[in-house]
């Protein structure tokens, strides 16, 4: 079930680049098969062209079908800076197919918490990643319920709180929902 996705918590699973959190296409698209095996997606065509052209750029959309729900995404061409590749080739093409193929995943909750932060202002970002280093060094000296109280007192609103979460490790966060910080979704 979708809830189910929402639960996945697919950390393991992504890589690092320029700031920004990836998801494993592959990994996604395993446990959305794992989900419901009639899963499906399709790249929608543009004049014959598996991207529409923006003004010499690329956008390409997919959708997702998961328990019979299509759910559709869409995202530029883009290059290792996240900037829109003019004229892009055949490689650039099939990478963004793939990024939007997940991001279509995570609008049926499959690692939507990574998306979570995604209009927050740096210095947000910066305050909760320092944050999250804290109750990192805190669990680790075994002091939870320290890292508890500490997180508590920032009175974060639910998109920081889930941005939060996705800066900590599997362990800390396990050790945090079990000094019941971490609601279990």
């Amino acid at each position: 079930m979708i809830a189910d996705l929402l639960k996945l918590n697919v950390n393991e699973h992504t890589e690092k680049k320029n700031n920004l959190t990836y998801l494993s296409w592959a990994w996604a698209w395993a446990e959305a098969l794992k989900a419901d095996s009639e899963a499906t997606f399709k790249v929608e065509l543009f004049d014959g062209k598996c991207y529409m052209d923006v003004n010499g750029t690329g956008m390409v959309w997919v959708t997702v079908t998961i328990f019979g729900k299509p759910m559709t995404c869409m995202l530029p061409v883009m290059d290792y800076r996240n900037k829109p590749i003019p004229n892009p080739d055949a490689f650039a093409v099939n990478t963004a197919i793939m990024r939007c193929m997940t991001k279509a995943l995570s609008l049926h909750g499959l690692g939507l918490y990574i998306y979570a932060g995604d209009d927050l202002p740096d210095d947000v970002k910066d305050f909760l990643r320092d944050l999250a280093a804290s109750a990192h060094d805190l669990v680790l000296a075994d002091k939870a319920v320290e890292a508890r109280a500490m997180i508590d007192g920032q009175a974060l609103e639910a998109d920081q709180f889930t941005w939060l979460a996705s800066q900590m490790s599997s362990s800390t966060r396990a050790a945090l929902k079990k000094a019941k910080i971490i609601p279990t979704a």
